[in-house]
């Protein structure tokens, strides 16, 4: 984890040394004041060298205003290599986040994720600058002050130094505690934000439900456990902070019995004793900045052991020698495929489909029968493991070819249509980002919502709010038909693509559905039954299996599970008229 961290700082070595040596002669210039001091008291007062009192003075005047220019370089600087290691750390766990499965975010709260990529990184950020030249200047001075200190007098330095080994085991005995203590702060913030995340997001459920008071209740519950969690930080920090300060107070007492013993004895001057308090301090000083850095340490740790977590975990990956897929037909073919989400129960049991190229398959059934998860199947998105059966596109095994090349032959239409904050220009844009403005037109004229795009003021530059927020249901639907329009695949999946709108929208949806299966081999899973009559085949998927399958006459005239279920909607649709 150490050589990931420090792989960060090599595009910016040189001013990282640059801001080092800075950091370097900030030191050493501390180390003049006491000097300055000693010769002082035991020169130049005694010897009544007035005009070189003035001259020291000077100089040590100078030397402060060249202190002051290297700490705003260290301060500046330090930080914006900080910053920028920041940047490329989010940069490269944003391309990553890109890179991973579906799984992953099967398993992974978006909130979670954001605080990982947001308030983690922002304490990595402040380590990697305060680390460096927290650890060198102080380093350095407690160096050179021991040195100092020692050449005044060596048993009075070791009374001294022998209290450095104590702060050392107060030290690591405090540190795991912090750890722990930090790391679960951390954890309880992320759910925090993705309490938040969840509540903004679905606010308009929350109203309609007016279950304000329960989000309230299970925010709360986050916050006490971060309040408890926090609590347990301070706790362990103040442990820390205490008992380490309370360390470096007992040097200030050995100094002042050893000193005052010394000078009654006559063993040093008044001068030096005078010396070595100021000098002590230059001693004492570093020691406690290191010890206080310990939390911005053990935050900084934690959050680059959260982002090295998710930076380690495995992105998808094309099988070795996998060939790109070009020229698509669309014959599609399912051969005993067997597929679980985990070990505990199987989602689909030695599926067989054949679909040639043009053709319109549709999937129906009950709920969690199996049919979205052969949607999924199909790009890529979950992995079939070997001896699980196997997916062909044009007779190639999709696990033999690239995952971009399989996914740019499919275009989705889903439901749940998600739009990207922006215009609607950009979202339309998705399909193929390189498209002219007169193709994108066309998209929308094809999806039947060009002419709406022009009577709004600014149209296709004008804005749709988060997730299309400022779009019906069937306007958000329209955007994501143009999309694949553009996109213009030879594969079409289309997942229940008309349930969630009203009758008078779906009529409409549907056209624009028709035109857009048009010499495409196109996968239906259908809710309701009335719009996949015409379907090429229509199989029945319940409890991972196909149960049936066959054109909508010849099942209905089977007497199966598809005549129940068309039966029973088109009773439910006569009670509703």
């Amino acid at each position: 984890m150490l050589k990931r961290f420090i792989s960060y700082y090599k595009p910016h070595k040189k001013m990282l040394i640059l801001d080092m040596l800075a950091a370097l002669f900030i030191s050493v210039i501390g180390m003049v004041y006491p000097v300055v001091t000693n010769n002082m008291l035991n020169k130049y007062i005694p010897n009544k060298m007035y005009s070189t009192i003035v001259v020291a003075g000077i100089i040590v005047l100078i030397l402060y205003v060249i202190r002051m220019l290297l700490r705003y370089f260290v301060q500046y600087f330090g930080h914006l290599i900080g910053v920028r290691m920041q940047s490329q750390m989010r940069q490269d766990l944003f391309r990553h986040l890109q890179k991973l499965p579906y799984k992953f975010y099967d398993n992974n709260e978006t909130g979670r994720i954001m605080t990982r990529i947001t308030s983690d990184l922002f304490e990595v950020c402040e380590l990697a600058h305060h680390g460096p030249e927290n650890l060198l200047i102080s380093t350095v001075m407690i160096v050179l002050s021991f040195t100092y200190l020692v050449t005044i007098d060596w048993i009075l330095t070791l009374i001294i130094f022998a209290c450095v080994p104590i702060l050392i085991v107060v030290t690591a005995h405090y540190r795991k505690a912090m750890k722990r203590a930090f790391d679960d702060r951390r954890k309880s913030n992320a759910t925090i934000n993705a309490s938040v995340e969840s509540s903004v997001t679905g606010i308009r459920v929350t109203k309609a439900y007016t279950n304000a008071d329960r989000e309230v209740e299970k925010f709360k519950k986050g916050d006490e456990e971060f309040v408890d969690a926090s609590a347990r930080a301070y706790n362990a920090m103040a442990k820390f902070h205490a008992s380490t300060t309370f360390v470096t107070d007992v040097f200030n007492v050995f100094i002042l019995i050893a000193g005052g013993l010394f000078l009654y004895s006559g063993r040093i001057s008044f001068g030096d004793y005078s010396t070595f308090i100021v000098s002590v301090n230059l001693f004492i000083s570093p020691v406690t900045t290191l010890i206080s850095f310990m939390e911005q340490f053990q935050n900084g740790v934690s959050g680059f052991k959260r982002f090295v977590e998710i930076m380690e975990e495995n992105p998808e990956e094309n099988s070795p020698d996998a060939e790109e897929l070009t020229d698509v037909k669309g014959v599609i073919e399912f051969k005993n495929v067997t597929y679980s989400y985990d070990t505990t129960k199987e989602v689909l049991h030695n599926i067989d489909l054949y679909i040639e190229k043009g053709k319109k398959v549709a999937l129906v059934g009950p709920s969690g029968g199996g049919k979205t998860t052969i949607c999924h199947l199909l790009p890529n998105f979950y992995k079939l493991e070997d001896g699980n059966g196997s997916i062909f596109i044009d007779g190639k095994d999709i696990r033999s070819l690239t995952l971009d090349s399989v996914r740019r032959s499919i275009g989705i239409v889903q439901q749940d249509v998600f739009l990207f904050v922006g215009t609607i220009k950009e979202n339309i844009l998705y399909g193929r980002p390189d498209a002219t403005d007169e193709e994108i037109h066309e998209a929308a004229r094809r999806a039947n919502i060009h002419d709406y795009i022009m009577t709004l003021e600014k149209g296709y530059d004008t804005e749709i709010g988060e997730r299309g927020v400022k779009l019906s249901g069937g306007q958000k639907q329209r955007l994501s038909i143009a999309r694949v329009f553009l996109k213009d695949p030879a594969i079409l999946i289309l997942d229940e693509a008309t349930s969630a709108l009203d009758n008078t929208t779906e009529v409409l949806i549907q056209q624009s559905l028709d035109e857009l299966c048009k010499g495409r081999t196109t996968l239906v899973v259908a809710h309701r039954l009335s719009t996949i009559r015409t379907a090429d085949e229509i199989a029945v998927v319940m409890n991972g299996c196909i149960t049936e399958r066959g054109t909508h006459d010849e099942l209905m005239n089977a007497d199966g599970m598809y005549k129940k279920l068309y039966s029973l909607q088109f009773r439910e649709n006569d009670f509703f008229e």
